[in-house]
């Protein structure tokens, strides 16, 4: 079945408003020495910045997938860019952390909770076939995200300092994301005809049907494993004596395994099925998590960050499709956005937590074996999914 040529104009867009996007949110792990130096905070109170724009974003991401759904993506992503934009721009003024946690953690979380649904949701529509290999290459973009951003904060760091750097990083959102979201276009599939409704189940009836939940559950297990290594990874290289340029890019590496996982395990998942690579991808997740308890040095811990990212990339670029496998287009954006909510609370406390136990043991041994076991549930939850969805799935 042949695509509709505008459906990979869609892809590519998306793909640069997530890399910006999450390059921006990644870059907090260029940022975090900083803002402990500037404002004398502990590791748990720096943490606590990532923590609040994830859980931000992940909160209303659902009322943000609402909004596309009724006004189309194109006005919700692009006013979320000129947030995020604004945000930093705030954030590179803070004279304490509170302001960091007003402009980075709320603005900036409120502005990517307006991107990310909507233009992640935006692609399924316009997909049948390949819809695995569309949702892996848009999605892709946060992961090459992840490589290049912080690695250029990181050297926009040491020219102009932290707030210098952060100011360029609002005015390239400002320019760069607007012009992403505003190629991003509402599919036919997903427009309602006069006297026609759009195929699919509604927001409403998706939260009376069980296989929503379980998918919902197997999230909220997972996301502390998600998102404490982003925030914490390069703090346990600089532990190790590592330098902060290669400690910083760790989370490049994360985002490198992430390109792989979202364009291998996106079209792998079309063959083998979509839940039971799912599956696959949050066990491989927890036991990443084996590389770096026993690192001893900074290869191990390289191999820890890419074959995270592989299952980390793999893991996001799966949920939106099925999604859409299962609910349909007619309020795909709303379930999208409320599903994601269910990582808003392991992202908001799990890197909060992280640092809290580190500050008190200095170790992170605890918190990964934590980790371990809430992978080793969310798999089991998807397992709950594969049965109620049966094997061709």
């Amino acid at each position: 079945m042949k695509e509709a040529p505008y459906a990979w104009v869609v892809v590519w867009a998306t793909f640069f408003a997530l890399a910006i996007i999450f390059g921006v949110s990644y870059s907090f792990a260029a940022f975090f020495a900083s803002f402990a130096s500037e404002f004398a905070a502990q590791r748990a109170d720096v943490s606590l910045v990532f923590g609040l724009s994830g859980g931000v974003y992940f909160v209303f991401g659902a009322g943000a997938g609402m909004l596309a759904d009724r006004f189309g993506p194109r006005a919700v992503t692009t006013a979320g860019m000129l947030l995020i934009a604004a945000g930093l721009w705030l954030c590179s003024l803070a004279d304490s952390m509170r302001m960091v946690y007003a402009a980075y953690g709320v603005g900036v979380g409120l502005g990517i909770a307006l991107v990310y649904t909507p233009s992640i949701a935006c692609v399924q529509p316009w997909f049948k076939a390949r819809r695995g290999l569309a949702a892996g290459l848009a999605s892709a973009g946060i992961g090459a995200g992840t490589v290049a951003v912080p690695l250029m904060v990181t050297v926009a760091i040491g020219w102009w300092q932290w707030r210098g750097a952060m100011r360029a990083l609002a005015l390239a959102v400002l320019v760069l994301g607007v012009c992403a979201t505003w190629l991003l276009r509402r599919a036919p599939a997903a427009r309602m005809a006069p006297g026609q409704a759009v195929a699919g189940q509604s927001l409403r009836e998706t939260l009376r049907d069980a296989r929503f939940w379980w998918l919902y559950l197997s999230v909220v297990l997972a996301a502390p494993s998600m998102f404490i290594p982003f925030a914490h990874v390069s703090a346990a290289a600089r532990d190790m004596g590592v330098d902060a340029a290669r400690a910083v890019g760790l989370v490049g590496l994360i985002g490198i395994g992430s390109l792989v996982g979202r364009f291998a395990i996106g079209a792998l998942a079309d063959r083998l099925g979509r839940t039971l690579t799912l599956l696959l991808m949050q066990a491989s997740m927890g036991l990443s998590l084996l590389a770096w308890w026993s690192a001893g040095g900074y290869p191990t811990l390289v191999f820890f960050a890419l074959w995270f990212g592989l299952s980390y990339g793999g893991i996001v670029s799966l949920l939106p499709a099925i999604c859409m496998d299962l609910f349909g287009a007619r309020a795909v954006s709303g379930i999208i956005g409320t599903l994601y909510s269910g990582a808003a609370l392991g992202n908001l406390a799990g890197p909060v937590l992280a640092g809290a136990v580190f500050d008190r043991t200095g170790s992170y041994l605890p918190v990964l074996w934590a980790c371990l076991a809430l992978s080793a549930l969310a798999a089991a939850a998807s397992a709950k999914l594969l049965a109620a969805r049966g094997p061709a799935y």
